[in-house]
């Protein structure tokens, strides 16, 4: 299974955070980043967002479907992350849209094990591997790309 990471692109600061709008820079990253992907895509790739705004309008950069899942909102923790994923065992790939802190615990709990507070740059994407080799799973970091490394 693939598991790519997508934080949302930059947004604008507000009251009300499910409400907020990606800034002009952030539509920028969202379609850089988008750009990206769409070219290097796993095969069937389910996209799942959060609610909030920003991450909506980060994921119509793709423009694929995608799912709008209330359970990886801004306040979901890493079980929900790998509830809505299904992680390690779904089929294809599945390209999570969210936010800080729960892409970095997530990222940190796969990679190292034990979550962290890993960062993830607005707008950057991960993207993670499971594969079994001798029997053991295995997780596997194919790729990490900041959004600014894209220009």
């Amino acid at each position: 299974m693939d598991l790519l990471l997508w934080r949302h692109a930059e947004a604008e600061d507000g009251e009300d955070d499910l409400k907020r709008r990606l800034t002009e820079r952030g539509e920028k990253q969202a379609r850089d980043m988008a750009a990206w992907i769409l070219r290097h895509q796993p095969k069937d790739m389910r996209v799942i967002v959060s609610p909030a705004v920003r991450t909506q309008q980060t994921a119509e950069a793709l423009q694929l479907p995608f799912e709008t899942q209330r359970k990886i909102g801004p306040e979901a923790c890493v079980s929900e992350l790998i509830a809505a994923s299904g992680w390690p065992h779904a089929k294809g790939a599945v390209l999570i849209v969210g936010h800080q802190p729960s892409l970095g615990r997530l990222a940190s709990l796969l990679l190292a094990g034990q979550e962290a507070d890993w960062s993830i740059k607005k707008g950057a994407l991960w993207w993670l591997t499971n594969r079994v080799r001798r029997g053991d799973s295995q997780t596997v970091l194919r790729a990490m790309i900041p959004v600014e490394l894209l220009d």
